[in-house]
């Protein structure tokens, strides 16, 4: 059944534009990831602090306009129009890298602007691609839905990294982005073609800011799913954040090494999203997200079993990124799949929105902690306490309605009170 739900998808010309979107972007930010930083550290020769400097700017606009972003998407429409739009804006900021390169004007400013404006884009992006989703997908296709996605997300690790690095060392850091800007421009020609109604807008005033964030509360599966996410991923950050500083050092792992292994790893990811919609069927779309959140986090405890050098080392690495990947895409998409079941489609801008600004924004807060916890208790007692941690996130969800849920629910939940889930019950 699983199968055939993927190839109904398939057959779908708009998903299949949705999709090819998603596919081509995927590809093109793995490249981003590994060549905007290179810029800065081999064009530029940027130090730590300018570093930390470039990854906030990334990452603030999340937690800047994630709420605002929701409300006017919600509230003025046009979410595939908005799409496009940001596709093509950051095609064109990304273009301004290697343009200035080349004329020898390339500032660490111009990357900062470039990484804070792609961002707010991204931002303007997956809130709108959010209605977009559960405009283009049957509601009873969204797990099969979901699982393409992040197959092509998990195949973006496996091939982005590599193909990146291969034209860094071609054409330097600042031409290599223009492989980021071709995606985007891809991407929103694909979109151009979708031709699906887009869900009604609703013109709430400024209770229409705060509506995504009124529904997190009320509802007990939406508001336990951001808890237990929110409390991981701090966590998750903070063991990202000293990783690859243990990895080098204390394991002596060599960069290039360790990127092999990272990449192998990504396969974990792969099977992820080929299992996830067997397993849903098989224990429940519910149970299977709780599985994923132990199994995201619990195979990271391999990196600090690891202490010294060694064969054992890389084994014990690969199978902690393998595991890790695995988990990932089982979390994402039986998690994204409820959301887009249970959230009604007027409200599903504000609440991803909502729900940006809060997981997003514990991030940098998580990349803090866990500098100070490597400075003040040594980087294997830190990345002990950051598994753990991360792992702890699942007892916020268990209490909750997710643990009882087989399948999706018949409709979304228009009116939430906080108490069991209404919409859709077990079967």
């Amino acid at each position: 059944m699983a199968r055939a739900d993927t190839l109904r998808m398939l057959r779908a010309p708009d998903f299949r534009r949705l999709w090819g979107s998603h596919t081509v972007s995927l590809l093109g930010d793995q490249i981003r990831t590994l060549a905007l930083p290179l810029a800065a550290v081999l064009v530029l020769h940027a130090g730590p602090a300018q570093m930390g400097l470039l990854t906030a700017a990334g990452t603030l606009p999340a937690l800047l306009f994630s709420l605002l972003a929701g409300a006017a998407s919600d509230r003025y429409g046009r979410r595939r129009r908005t799409m496009v739009l940001a596709d093509l804006l950051r095609a064109a900021l990304l273009a301004t890298v290697p343009v200035a390169a080349v004329f020898g004007t390339l500032s660490l400013t111009q990357l900062y602007l470039v990484a804070f404006g792609t961002g707010t884009l991204s931002v303007l992006f997956d809130v709108a691609d959010a209605s977009m989703f559960v405009a283009v997908v049957p509601r009873e296709r969204f797990v099969a839905a979901n699982s393409l996605i992040h197959g092509s997300r998990a195949a973006s690790y496996l091939a982005g990294p590599s193909l990146g690095g291969l034209l860094v060392q071609a054409v330097g850091a600042p031409l290599g982005l223009l492989a980021d800007a071709v995606s985007f421009l891809a991407s929103a020609v694909l979109l151009r073609g979708i031709r699906t109604p887009e869900p009604p807008t609703e013109r709430a005033g400024l209770a229409g800011l705060v509506g995504g964030l009124s529904y997190l509360r009320r509802s007990a599966t939406i508001r336990a799913t951001l808890t237990g996410t929110a409390v991981m991923n701090l966590f998750n950050f903070a063991f990202a954040a000293l990783f690859t500083l243990y990895a080098t050092t204390a394991l002596g792992i060599s960069p290039g090494t360790l990127g092999l292994v990272l990449g192998a790893g990504a396969v974990g990811s792969l099977l992820g999203a080929f299992l996830t919609p067997r397993l849903g069927r098989l224990i429940g779309i519910g149970p299977a997200a709780l599985l994923g959140m132990v199994l995201f986090p619990a195979p990271l405890i391999l990196v600090p079993l690891a202490d010294r050098p060694g064969p054992t080392a890389l084994l014990l690495v690969f199978g902690s990124e393998f595991g890790a990947g695995l988990g990932v895409m089982m979390l994402d998409i039986a998690f994204g799949s409820i959301t887009a079941a249970i959230v009604p489609a007027r409200l599903r801008a504000r609440v991803s929105g909502a729900f940006q600004s809060v997981n997003y924004g514990v991030r940098p807060i998580g990349s803090l902690l866990g500098g100070a916890l490597g400075a003040a208790l040594g980087l294997r007692p830190a990345l002990w306490i950051a598994t753990v941690g991360a792992l702890a996130g699942v007892l916020f969800v268990l209490p909750s309605p997710v643990r009882r849920l087989r399948r999706l629910p018949d409709e979304p939940e228009e009116q939430p009170t906080g108490g069991p889930l209404r919409a859709g019950a077990p079967a």
